[in-house]
C-alpha cells in the first residue's frame, strides 16, 4: 500500500514568538511547549498534509482550517453542514492512504436526522489545489439508527495497511445498543475507503447482524491510532464514572458495554445493565483507568528525534487537564506518566508530527495548537 512520505517541518517558521520557552518537568527531562495558535473554538483533530509546512484542524462548530507558515487559514468551503449540538459537530481528519494521487481528505462529523437525533456520519472530498475548499464531497458512511440527542458520537478514523479504514463510534448514550448487533451504536467499523464492506469482516453472513462491524461492546470512543510496530489498531473510550479503558480491538470480539465495566453511573448508582468488572463472553480491558482522566486522541511515539520517548502512547485528558504517556515493553503498558498538569486545560488530541515533535489541540473557546518536545539538555 502506498504510504505517505512526510518531510521535516520547517519549524521555526510556525511558532508565535510570544509563547516561546514554556517548560513544563517530566521523568524524561523538561517538556518545552511552544504555541503556535489560538483562536480556534473547540478544536478536535488534525491531519499533517504531506508538504511538510501544514496541517488540517477540525472546529467542532463546522468549521475545517488550514494551519501552514504560521498562520491560520479562513475556513474552507465544502464541508458539510453538522450537528453542533451538545458534544456533536466536526470531529475527526484524516487523509486518503494516497493523498499525494488523489488528495481525498476523510471526515466524521455528527449528522442530524429527520426526527431530530443525530448520529455519525463519514464522507470525504477533493482538497483544491489551491487549498481553499472541498470537491465533490460524499457521504461514505452513516452510523443507523441515528439515536443521540448530544453527545457519545465518538469518533475517530484510522487506516491500517491494507488500506481499510476503521471508524471507531460512540453508543449515542443508549447503553443496550453497543451489545446489538443490528445497531452501529457503539461499535468499531471496518470499511472500503470507498465505504464498500470488506468480504471478511466478522459479521457480514450473519443474518440480523450489520455487516460493517469489526467490534462491539464499546462506549464513548474518542481515541484510536495503528500501532507502528505490530499494525494493530489499538482504541480507547471514555467509561462512565471511572473504567476509562484502552482496547485492542480484534474481529468479532465484545467489550463489555454496558454489562462489564469498572465504573458506575454519574449518579453514583451502578449501572443498570452491568454484571462486573468481568464478564463471560467478553474481552477485559487491555488497560484501564479506576478514576476516569476523560480521554480523547492517541498517538504511539516511534520518531527518533527524542529517542527518551520511544515506544510510549501519548493520550490526552479533558477532566484530568495533562497529556498521558503510557510506555510500552513490547506491547504491555509498564508505566503511566502524567506531563503539563500545570498547564490545566482540556486535551483534546494529540498526534506526532512528521518533524518528531507532538502536536496537541486543547478544547477550550479559544482553543489552541501547541508543539511540545524534550528540551535540550545543557
Amino acid at each position: 500500500m502506498f504510504r505517505l512520505c512526510f518531510f521535516a517541518l520547517v519549524c521555526s517558521s510556525l511558532l508565535i514568538p510570544s509563547a516561546l520557552g514554556a517548560q513544563y518537568p517530566s521523568e524524561k527531562g523538561p517538556v518545552q511547549l511552544d504555541r503556535l495558535a489560538g483562536g480556534l473554538e473547540h478544536p478536535w483533530a488534525l491531519a499533517f498534509l504531506p508538504d511538510g509546512r501544514s496541517m488540517l484542524v477540525t472546529e467542532r462548530p463546522g468549521r475545517l482550517r488550514l494551519f501552514a507558515d504560521g498562520r491560520l487559514s479562513e475556513p474552507l468551503d465544502g464541508v458539510p453542514e453538522v450537528f453542533a449540538r451538545g458534544q456533536g459537530g466536526l470531529l475527526d481528519v484524516a487523509l486518503s492512504p494516497g493523498f499525494t494521487e488523489d488528495r481525498l481528505v476523510y471526515l466524521s462529523y455528527a449528522e442530524a436526522g429527520d426526527d431530530g437525533q443525530a448520529g455519525t456520519s463519514v464522507g470525504r472530498g477533493r482538497l483544491s489545489g489551491d487549498l481553499r475548499r472541498l470537491e465533490d464531497f460524499q457521504v461514505i458512511f452513516r452510523q443507523q439508527p441515528k439515536l443521540s440527542t448530544g453527545i457519545h458520537f465518538g469518533s475517530r478514523l484510522v487506516f491500517d495497511r491494507d488500506g481499510h479504514l476503521f471508524v471507531a463510534l460512540g453508543e449515542n448514550n443508549q447503553r443496550p445498543t453497543a451489545q446489538d448487533l443490528d445497531k452501529l451504536q457503539g461499535k468499531v467499523v471496518r470499511l472500503y475507503p470507498d465505504g464498500r464492506v470488506p468480504e471478511d469482516n466478522p459479521f457480514v453472513d450473519r443474518q440480523g447482524a450489520r455487516p460493517e462491524i469489526w467490534s462491539y461492546g464499546h462506549r464513548n470512543q474518542q481515541g484510536a491510532a495503528l500501532n507502528p510496530w505490530t499494525g494493530q489498531l489499538w482504541t480507547h473510550e471514555h467509561g462512565p464514572r471511572g473504567g476509562d479503558e484502552v482496547n485492542i480491538p480484534e474481529a468479532g470480539r465484545n467489550y463489555g458495554w454496558p454489562l462489564a465495566t469498572h465504573g458506575i453511573n454519574y449518579s453514583f448508582l451502578p449501572i443498570p445493565e452491568a454484571r462486573g468488572k468481568t464478564v463471560a463472553g467478553t474481552e477485559p480491558p487491555y488497560y484501564v483507568w479506576e478514576k476516569s482522566p476523560a480521554i480523547s486522541g492517541m498517538a504511539f511515539y516511534d520518531a527518533g528525534r527524542f529517542p527518551a520517548w520511544q515506544h510510549s502512547l501519548f493520550i490526552g485528558a479533558l477532566v484530568d487537564r495533562c497529556v498521558i504517556r503510557l510506555e510500552l515493553d513490547d506491547e504491555r503498558i509498564v508505566h503511566e506518566e502524567r506531563l503539563l498538569e500545570d498547564l490545566d486545560t482540556r486535551i483534546r488530541d494529540v498526534r506526532q508530527g512528521p518533524d518528531g515533535y507532538l502536536y496537541v489541540l486543547t478544547d477550550e473557546a479559544d482553543g489552541k495548537l501547541l508543539r511540545l518536545g524534550l528540551a535540550a539538555r545543557e
